[in-house]
């Protein structure tokens, strides 16, 4: 649970319920059951009004329900995500050749940021493939390096 906060029994009964009639009614036969029943409606010379009060009350609930449906997926996708980010932090950690100032670097730098630091990378990473002597591989880490750093520690400030 997001904020590790429990829901209680009717938090959970409400999301079940939400969650199998958003599903039931993005079906495409519930979209034609609803044209249909309009149509019949019509066709039966039955109150218009009834039929506009029940449509409203519905359209709300279905889009309450629909939107409470995409929030517990949406808190369910961000678990993953975090918990994604703590692996690959953990790699990254992990690897004796990889650089620990980038661990982390997703919750401190803005997105400018860390696509400014990827260019570095991928700009470094051409040119110690394009090196011919271990020295000028040695010396393009050494320039991934400082920028990382460089762009780590303006992006602390």
């Amino acid at each position: 649970m997001p904020n590790g906060k429990q829901k209680n029994w009717l938090e959970r009964i409400g999301c079940e319920i939400s969650a199998w009639t958003s599903d039931v009614s993005a079906h495409p036969f519930a979209q034609i059951a609803v044209v249909v029943i309009c149509a019949a409606w019509f066709l039966l010379g039955l109150k218009t009004d009834v039929l506009t009060a029940v449509l409203s009350i519905l359209a709300i609930s279905l889009t309450q329900m629909v939107l409470n449906r995409q929030n517990e997926r949406e808190a369910e996708a961000h678990r993953r995500d975090v918990a994604m980010h703590a692996k690959l932090d953990e790699l990254v950690l992990a690897s004796r050749r990889a650089r620990d100032e980038v661990a982390g670097i997703e919750e401190e730098l803005e997105e400018e940021e860390i696509e400014e630091l990827r260019h570095h990378a991928k700009e470094a990473m051409q040119k110690i493939d394009d090196a011919d002597s271990p020295g000028e591989r040695q010396d393009a880490r050494d320039a991934v390096t400082a920028a990382t750093e460089r762009v780590v520690k303006e992006g602390r400030r």
